[in-house]
């Protein structure tokens, strides 16, 4: 009996189900050189933030360390040998807080966009199809949120939420659905004029299985790039609410409370506010790469306006 047949079925199963993922992630890094520069950053930041989130719920931590504990002996120490983005007014070490601040800036960023996707999905695919009333009305919920300066809403919300994280996702959730349910609804209103859905609905087809089979596996492709640009955009939100100090709170190592725990020490510090906020840019750039690169990947039809990049 050779060595594959004599696996179990759950892990013979397993490099198949691996191959089915990655070769897909293959094909499409290798569609351009931008698309390999973005997955190689965009997978370098998801490793490294769900090694933190495994260091976290382990209580320990990946780097030489730990994120939250106090070394006043070494406060606003620079970048050295040791510490190698340097330390913060209480002797934490900077690189070992940017790390453990990835997953909270991603998994908060990962969970807006989930929310804000459903809902104006939603939004926009009932408003589009449905037209008439249905439509008017959604369409003036959906315009007395964008009637709002974006991060004004979102720090009234965060606000009156108390503060925290969870605070911050329902308030950035907010302030994006909108821009989906818009996005969405302008897409259903040409598609559900093509030539397939009229000829869906003289097979009988229902509402539904319209709505659901034919219309909404033509506009995902719209949502997954919209939602990989909005990434750095979200964690630029994120990060202006902890600065104003509705977002995170200390000692939660999160990149935008980070800069406004800086700014009495600039420009001394230098070190305390340019590591976290090149985290910050250096995700924000990888993400908006796959976004730009997915959108000629999935559907080359769709133009950069249309996609709202």
């Amino acid at each position: 009996m050779s060595a594959e047949t004599s696996l179990p079925p759950s892990r013979a199963r397993l490099p198949k189900a691996l191959g089915r993922i990655l070769h897909p992630v293959a094909s499409f890094a290798g569609s351009s050189g931008q698309a390999v520069l973005a997955v190689a950053i965009v997978a370098l930041v998801v490793v490294i933030s769900l090694l933190a989130f495994g260091a976290s719920v382990m209580d320990t931590h990946i780097t030489t360390f730990d994120p939250l504990k106090m070394n006043i002996r070494a406060r606003l120490e620079p970048p050295s040998a040791e510490h190698w983005m340097g330390t913060d007014k209480i002797g934490r070490d900077m690189l070992a807080r940017v790390v453990a601040g990835s997953w909270i800036s991603l998994s908060v960023s990962f969970a807006v966009l989930a929310v804000a996707a459903v809902i104006g999905t939603s939004f926009g695919l009932i408003a589009g199809y449905a037209g008439g009333l249905a439509d008017e009305i959604l369409m003036r919920v959906t315009d007395l949120f964008l009637a709002f300066p974006a991060l004004i809403l979102a720090a009234a919300i965060a606000a009156s939420f108390g503060g925290g994280m969870v605070s911050t996702t329902i308030a950035l959730a907010a302030v994006f659905w909108p821009w989906y349910a818009r996005l969405i609804r302008s897409r259903i209103l040409s598609l559900k004029e093509q030539e397939f859905i009229a000829a869906a609905r003289c097979m009988g087809a229902s509402h539904l299985r319209l709505i659901f089979s034919d219309l909404l596996p033509m506009v995902w492709p719209l949502v997954i790039v919209q939602a990989t640009t909005d990434v750095g955009f979200v964690i630029l939100a994120a990060s202006g609410l902890s600065f104003l100090g509705l977002g995170a709170q200390p000692p939660t190592p999160e990149w935008g409370a980070m800069i406004f725990d800086s700014l009495t020490h600039q420009p001394a510090s230098w070190w305390l506010a340019v590591f976290p906020g090149g985290a910050i840019a250096f995700v924000a750039i990888g993400f908006n790469l796959l976004g730009d690169s997915l959108r000629d990947h999935l559907d080359p039809s769709l133009g950069a306006s249309e996609a709202g990049i």
